[in-house]
């Protein structure tokens, strides 16, 4: 069961579910109790998350073959909720038979539990592992560190083979496995990726892999990265072949430039033996480099939105002096249009830097002169209709209603235009600097549909977002059109939509919500809408530290991959 599942009660129709955060743990064990006779222990870990009264198995590591010191390869991946108590329990096992953990001919080395807010805040946590009935395992213990993944930063794809690696086998050759792991900044070593075994080949090519760039190297392509190569012993005592030091940044130029191979040194040998240079290089066969950014990449980065907010001033909505009327000011209870206007700017202004909102208005006669406008300041002041903060944006609509005819017709093209022609500007700079949102509030039909749509496909092309909340209780059927969930958006010559920019949502079906209900079902869409736009013009976040591009090298094909699962998919039992 999952956690937003367990959420869904109570969230009213056509809201969003909450957003989770993906957390990643990587275990490692000490001091295992040895419950084989022979030989050690053959361990591995099974996850389990408490649900409504019972706990469910949620994933399992591999099994690592006579160890009683296992650091495991295999990384679960969680959705986290701050608000939530998520109850994790640890079971550790030595394994039997065809390498199923949690099976009843295991045995039980000893379980640890926790929440998974105690891991989040500590990063990594040391607890020692219990028996039946809360004793103590001897020493043993179990470390979970937790990484942030929800920003996920793309992912790498590398293939590595040897060549003429040393032989540590009397009667065969070597069993060569490679493991590579990233130096962490207090010098510790964290495992990120454990080939499978290559047998009896001491020039082994090994099964291509996909990390995570988080996972790798934290994103930062100078991080230190160790490379091991071991031969393997069923027994877990593994011959240690040699290795190397290298960076992802290092890893990228080499094999470029042709020459992406590694000396697999063993240290005592090169310290004992005068001529010794290696014991064996390691090539790097591929390396595809998928950049992927998420909306925090580019906020984070340094991107500012910029929220403009449009009010429908149109006769339809009554006489803003009856009780009747959609624009009545009423002192117990704020009209629709504000209660809209708060719940979205309020989130909005979050994510603008300054707290301005420019704030216009459309459909009414304007002082001095009275004459129908559909692109004005709500503050009157031509020059700067931008109003400080959200109460800003209030304070001028509740002054502007006094001092304007309510008139019509309902044209939305102008304002669109006008967000459309500074979004036009801002893409001229090519940088992931500013993103436009327009928020317009409306009671009714839309008169200039055709002028509408047209405007709408030429901003699918801009750093822009169309949010629209119908007031009221009219026929919004038009505006269901323009929110293109029903298909691609077109303007009247044919011409579709580059990418799908409005979202429109009927204020009557969450009026009994609360606002933050109403914000988060009109703000949806916009995350994904501002990735899609800078991922199509190929512009990484202000300052990223990984570029986007694809690595290629000699004989490499160049490509975009889908994501990589969140786990290693080979069988536990192909690790050593």
């Amino acid at each position: 069961m999952s956690a937003s599942a367990a959420r869904g009660a109570g969230v009213p129709p056509g809201v969003p579910a909450p957003r989770a955060s993906r957390v990643e743990l990587r275990l490692s064990c000490r001091h295992l109790l040895d419950r084989d006779p022979l030989t050690k222990s053959d361990p591995s870990v099974v996850l389990l998350l408490h649900g409504q009264s019972q706990w469910a198995q949620v994933d399992r590591t591999e099994v690592v073959r006579s160890c009683l010191h296992p650091v495991f390869s295999k990384a679960f991946t969680l959705d986290y909720f701050f608000e939530e108590v998520q109850r994790l329990r640890f079971e550790v096992y030595d394994t039997h038979g065809a390498g199923t953990p949690g099976c009843v001919d295991d045995d039980f080395l000893g379980s640890m539990e926790c929440t998974l807010g105690q891991i989040v805040a500590q990063k990594k946590l040391t607890l020692p592992l219990l028996l039946r009935l809360g004793r103590k395992a001897g020493k043993s213990t179990i470390t979970v560190t937790a990484e942030d993944i929800s920003g996920n930063n793309g992912f790498v794809e590398f293939c590595f083979r040897a060549s003429k690696l040393d032989d540590k086998d009397l009667f065969s050759k070597s069993d060569p496995f490679l493991e590579l792991f990233r130096v962490n900044d207090d010098g510790s070593e964290q495992l990120v990726y454990r080939t499978e075994v290559v047998k009896n080949n001491l020039n082994p090519e090994w099964e291509p892999f996909k990390v995570t760039l988080s996972s790798l190297c934290s994103c930062q392509e100078t991080r230190p990265l160790k490379f091991l190569v071991w031969d393997y012993d069923s027994r877990g005592k593994h011959d240690f072949i040699g290795e190397f030091t290298t960076t992802l940044e290092e890893m990228r130029q080499v094999f470029q430039g042709g020459q992406a191979q590694w000396g697999c040194v063993n240290p005592k040998y090169k310290q004992k033996k005068r001529h010794y240079q290696n014991s064996g290089v390691v090539i790097l066969a591929q390396l595809k480099l998928h950049r992927v950014h998420s909306f925090l990449d580019y906020i984070m980065g340094g991107c500012r939105i910029h929220c403009t907010v449009a009010i429908d001033f149109t006769a339809s909505n009554g006489d803003p002096r009856s009780s009747c009327s959609l624009h009545h000011m009423s002192p117990t209870q704020p009209n629709e249009y504000l209660q809209a206007l708060v719940a979205v700017g309020e989130v909005c202004q979050d994510y603008d830097s300054d707290k301005r909102f420019s704030a216009l208005g459309f459909g009414a006669r304007i002082p001095p002169k009275y004459e129908v406008s559909h692109d004005f300041a709500i503050n009157f002041n031509p020059d700067d209709d931008e109003c400080e903060g959200i109460q800003g944006v209030v304070d001028a609509y509740r002054n502007c209603l006094p001092r304007v005819q309510l008139y019509g017709p309902t044209n939305v093209a102008p304002i669109i235009s006008k967000v459309a022609r500074a979004a036009a500007a801002e893409e001229c700079s090519r940088e992931a600097s500013q993103y436009f949102i327009l928020l317009i509030l409306t009671d009714g039909v839309v008169t200039d549909m055709a002028d509408t749509r047209e405007a709408i496909v030429r901003a699918s092309h801009l750093p822009m977002s169309i949010i629209i909340v119908g007031v009221g209780n009219a026929d919004f059927t038009d505006m269901r059109i323009l929110d293109g969930d029903d298909g691609v958006l077109r303007s009247p010559r044919g011409e579709p939509a580059l990418r799908d920019i409005v979202q429109f949502v009927p204020f009557r079906e969450l009026k009994n919500a609360s606002p933050a209900a109403l914000a988060k079902c009109v703000l949806a869409e916009v995350p994904k809408q501002v990735v899609d736009f800078y991922s199509h013009k190929g512009l990484p976040p202000l300052g990223s530290r990984v570029q986007a591009t694809v690595g290629t090298g000699p004989g490499g094909a160049t490509g975009v991959h889908p994501p990589p699962p969140s786990s290693p998919s080979r069988a536990a039992s192909a690790h050593p």
